[in-house]
């Protein structure tokens, strides 16, 4: 039988639970038979009564017509119920409208119950590493970061703390064995922070000696919080995840060291294994959204038209984020014949969508100044506009991606053209246009800082 304590509660587990089932049925069976007796009794007590009615009145009509009854003659009215039998009854009907009373408050308690949901993740003895091949432990990150997803604001507000519990009882001491829990509980806590934006004061932590080699995590979320079809959900992945514990989790000792003598060597043996896998080849997270705070980028379309383009991204949170680019450029060439000059500033602001927050949807705002002649005519003016952009982050590695953007909207232009004569700018006229369409594509090299 395996028992889990914590700040909130009591987790039982499968065992546990269905002796408190079994004795809960065993106490309904009581009640009911109790009140069953209860219900007859008062059955053959109330025909009594209707029996008694009936010969007084008989007999009162039989003195009205003064004729005799004959099935009444010689035979005595029983009496009513006795004083006894009265306050006894009245006794407990009394008492069962007590218990009522107590148990009608607890409903609603009952009611707004906490829905416990685990996750247990396993490590390697005498080792601190999170292996995400070894056992479940994939699965069980993947089910962890859908349900901080899922309840990700009420986490960050602290409705829901994350209860991280670490386990160690292969260090050969109580010491070694803190410090182990402690390592592999920041491993597990590390994987939530890097990629599903949660901050360790959404954490709370304790680590423990013994008991197995294995870190523990519960999302308690109030049932107000989860929908009729997610609470049913959760009610499965919890009884799953119990049996999980109750089956896997070494919490009885006496039970569990038959077991655990003939399976201490191959687990030692395997550990070198998956030390040099995780050396040669790292686990690539895949489906996990990019955390990062703050980005570098170049717009790779712009620098291969000899234009300079830089920019910097503020991630606000894993949903928003504010951006800026800068271009400029200045060329001449043909005996200053030829002329290509630009700067422009666009802001921009972004709204990540997605599982994996790589897909955006935002706005941003165009503003500079141009100057170029390609021709016999030269047009210089400024330009300003805006519009609705969106796009998709292609992850390279760790720390480099690259963003496809296109953004369409308008852009207002006024503008001066002009020819050149013997090396002189001449004004021809002045002019001005709006261009509704594409005002922006690119595809930028973007790295990632600040995770």
């Amino acid at each position: 039988m395996s028992i889990l304590f914590s700040d909130t509660g009591t987790t039982f587990s499968g065992e546990t639970l269905m002796g408190f089932l079994l004795a809960l049925v065993v106490l309904c069976l009581a009640f009911i038979i109790v009140l069953t007796v209860i219900v007859v009794r008062q059955r053959r007590q109330i025909a009594r009564k209707n029996e008694c009615i009936v010969r007084n009145a008989s007999l009162y009509l039989g003195l009205i017509h003064k004729k005799d009854v004959p099935e009444l003659s010689g035979r005595r009215p029983e009496s009513e119920l006795s004083q006894v039998e009265l306050v006894s009854l009245m006794q407990l009907i009394r008492k069962m409208l007590y218990g009522f009373a107590l148990i009608l408050p607890a409903a609603p308690v009952m009611a707004q119950d906490n829905t416990d949901t685990t996750y247990v993740f396993r490590f390697v003895p005498t080792d601190d590493m999170f292996y995400e091949a070894l056992g479940d432990n994939r699965t069980e990150l993947e089910r962890l970061e859908d349900a901080v997803e899922k309840y990700y604001d009420d986490i960050l507000e602290g409705n829901i703390p994350i209860r991280v519990d670490g386990y160690c009882n292969s260090g050969g001491n109580r010491k070694t064995n803190l410090k182990l829990a402690k390592d592999r509980s920041n491993r597990v806590k590390s994987e939530l922070i890097t990629f599903s934006w949660i901050v360790e004061g959404n954490f709370i932590t304790k680590n423990h000696s013994g008991e197995g080699d294995y870190v523990l995590v519960r999302l308690v979320v109030p049932k107000r919080l989860s929908s009729p079809s997610s609470s049913e959900n959760d009610d499965k992945s919890i009884s799953d995840n119990n049996m999980n514990v109750t089956d896997n989790a070494p919490n009885n000792q006496e039970k569990e060291k038959p077991a655990e003598e003939p399976q201490a060597q191959p687990v030692q043996a395997e550990q070198p294994q998956a030390d040099e896998t995780a050396q040669v080849t790292p686990v690539e997270k895949e489906g996990k959204a990019d955390a990062y705070r703050f980005s570098l980028r170049a717009n790779l379309l712009r620098w291969a038209t000899l234009t300079p383009d830089l920019g910097i991204e503020w991630r606000i949170n894993r949903l928003w984020s504010i951006l800026v680019h800068g271009s400029w450029t200045s060329w001449s060439w043909n005996d200053k014949d030829r002329r290509y000059a630009l700067w422009e500033v666009s802001p921009e602001v972004r709204h990540y969508i997605g599982k994996e927050k790589r897909g955006y949807l935002g706005a941003m705002y165009k503003a500079g100044s141009f100057n170029y002649k390609l021709s016999a005519t030269g047009r210089q003016g400024d330009l300003m506009g805006g519009g609705i952009t969106g796009g998709y982050g292609l992850r390279l590695n760790n720390a480099l991606s690259l963003d496809f953007n296109l953004a369409v909207g308008c852009l207002h232009a006024d503008y001066e053209k002009y020819g050149v004569t013997d090396g002189v700018r001449v004004r021809q006229e002045k002019e001005n246009k709006n261009w509704w369409g594409p005002i922006n594509a690119s595809v930028t090299l973007v790295w990632q800082l600040g995770k």
